[in-house]
């Protein structure tokens, strides 16, 4: 039987004018040859909530500035096991939906980890995603973007913060 660490965890479904999706490029450290692709987010600290999770979160792996509730309530959850960095996990997790006009990614915010096994960003439009070969998180993402900004219609794009405390929208 394999033992699961159990995780909680919010992610971001970030989104631009375009359409298009940001997505970090990482590797597992434990299995350098596990390349794919993934939302911004991560684990919630002790009796963090996930929309106050995802929103720091968010600061740290992007620059982007939003106070929680801004974030709304998630669009989409799921649980997920994987293995990470030797580690197995069973994650419960949850996923916002954040639109900017645009957002010029500022990943000073970094922790160790992360700048171990995160090689790069893009901003990814639907349609490429789904054509592509390469690995993505979660694995339908290509039909819950769509579904997500479907269901959100045109909506507003929310007014961030950047790292000088400046609007970017």
């Amino acid at each position: 039987m394999t033992v699961h660490t159990p995780r909680r965890a919010a992610r971001v479904l970030l989104v631009d004018a375009a359409g298009r999706v940001l997505l970090f490029a990482g590797t597992d450290p434990a299995r350098p040859d596990h390349r794919y692709w993934f939302t911004p987010g991560g684990g919630l600290e002790p009796g963090e909530t996930p929309a106050t999770g995802a929103a720091r979160e968010l600061a740290e792996e992007t620059g982007l500035r939003l106070p929680p509730e801004e974030l709304g309530e998630p669009v989409w959850r799921e649980t997920v096991e994987f293995p990470f960095d030797g580690v197995r996990y069973r994650q419960e997790q949850e996923f916002f939906l954040v639109r900017v006009p645009s957002w010029e990614v500022d990943t000073a915010g970094f922790d160790e980890i992360e700048r171990a096994s995160v090689h790069g960003h893009r901003w990814w439009p639907v349609d490429a995603l789904a054509a592509t070969t390469e690995r993505y998180y979660p694995v339908d993402l290509p039909a819950l973007v769509a579904r997500v900004l479907a269901a959100a219609g045109a909506g507003q794009a929310v007014t961030a913060t950047g790292p000088d405390g400046g609007t970017s929208c």
